[in-house]
């Protein structure tokens, strides 16, 4: 538990200390309340092309090892196989977790 709350706390820092960046995002469609926030989450991200491992999603997930490389291996999951090593993009992970709220 101690983990999951020292990781909760450098994601809150390291979005704290992010500058905003002024990217400008120019739709004809009217965004939704999902569509925008997901727009400011990125934007606060210091790199969104950041690799995460089956560690770091284990323990943003609160779920165990083995759970961790059965999400992996999904169909819908954006992960990468690189040889014997399992990877997301922060990025297509935030998306994919935001996809996945109910």
């Amino acid at each position: 538990m101690e983990e999951l709350n020292d990781t909760t706390t450098k994601i809150v820092d390291e979005i704290q200390n992010i500058e905003t960046k002024n990217i400008v995002i120019e739709t004809k469609e009217v965004l939704t309340p999902e569509q925008r926030m997901a727009i400011d989450t990125i934007r606060r991200v210091k790199n969104p092309f950041r690799m995460l491992t089956v560690k770091d999603v284990m323990r943003d997930l609160n779920i165990c090892e083995t759970i961790a490389y059965k999400t992996f291996k999904r169909e819908d999951f954006p992960s990468i196989n690189i040889g014997k090593s399992n990877q997301v993009m922060l990025l297509a992970y935030l998306i994919w977790k935001m996809t996945k709220r109910v």
